[in-house]
């Protein structure tokens, strides 16, 4: 059986992002630095991840990992959360938590009739989901630092014990018969 010549190319595609998902994995699983600052930077780079500041998360991310001592590439990772297929959820989600904190439900009153009233509008929109975005991002912050501590340290501690055993093996004698 022949394949033709684009079911190759996408099977090579497929192939090569495999690759590079495992390689960024293993990357990533292999951070120098302790695990509290893995962790810290996972944590801040989760939060700013939740904001809609499209092209500065990762900047937001790093400049928070830099102030709190975080690894700055766990960091980058982090803000990896919120990308083309999550922003709309996320930043719905977001915003339905700042009109409930804010006590608010000004989308479904919209009645427009000078450029003062879109510009209000736009104002309170934003005002509202930066709240829900700060309290959204503090939360899952708060959940992310915690989780990724304890997986951290289980597969360090996982990970040190199979090289104690690996070294274990080396020092058995061989003998010749």
């Amino acid at each position: 059986m022949e394949m033709n010549k684009d079911s190759r190319r996408t099977s090579w595609n497929v192939d090569r992002f495999k690759r590079v998902v495992r390689y960024w994995y293993v990357r990533f699983l292999r951070l120098q630095g302790t695990p509290q600052a893995i962790a810290r930077g996972l944590a801040c780079g989760v939060f700013s991840g939740c904001f809609p500041f499209f092209g500065f998360q990762i900047l937001i991310g790093i400049a928070l990992a830099i102030i709190l001592r975080g690894n700055k590439i766990a960091a980058a990772a982090g803000t990896w959360i919120s990308n083309p297929f999550t922003y709309l959820p996320i930043f719905a989600f977001n915003y339905k938590i700042g009109s409930l904190l804010l006590g608010e439900n000004q989308l479904s009153e919209i009645s427009i009739n000078s450029n003062s009233d879109l510009i209000t509008l736009g104002a309170t929109t934003i005002g509202t989901l930066s709240i829900g975005s700060f309290v959204v991002g503090l939360i899952t912050a708060i959940v992310t630092y915690f989780v990724s501590l304890r997986l951290i340290c289980s597969w360090r501690k996982s990970r040190a014990e199979t090289q104690r055993r690996r070294e274990q093996f080396k020092k058995i004698p061989t003998t010749k018969i």
